[in-house]
């Protein structure tokens, strides 16, 4: 599977409280299991307005249709195409 990023756009996203961050992860969780697909929905972040989601599908029509289904808004979809972080920098010969 490929790994995706998707930007929500949420009005008050930072706002959300626990119950109601509950309640969007019961409707995805369900939107997941509806899809039938090989599908994995790993994290995701509040900042702002925006919910940053990292999901892993086969292709960004399903990501989109998991938003769909869930009546997400999925603004930017973008396949991560690298990943890297500080023990990257080990990698590089010196």
């Amino acid at each position: 599977m490929k790994r995706f990023l998707i930007e929500r756009e949420i009005p008050g996203a930072s706002e959300l409280t626990t119950a109601q961050l509950a309640e969007i992860a019961k409707t995805s969780n369900a939107a997941v299991e509806s899809l039938g697909v090989p599908y994995t929905w790993v994290n995701s972040y509040v900042a702002g307005d925006k919910v940053y989601c990292v999901h892993e599908a086969d292709d960004a029509e399903t990501i989109i249709e998991h938003a769909r289904r869930g009546g997400f808004p999925a603004d930017t979809v973008s396949e991560v195409v690298n990943e890297f972080g500080p023990h990257t920098a080990e990698l590089v010969a010196r």
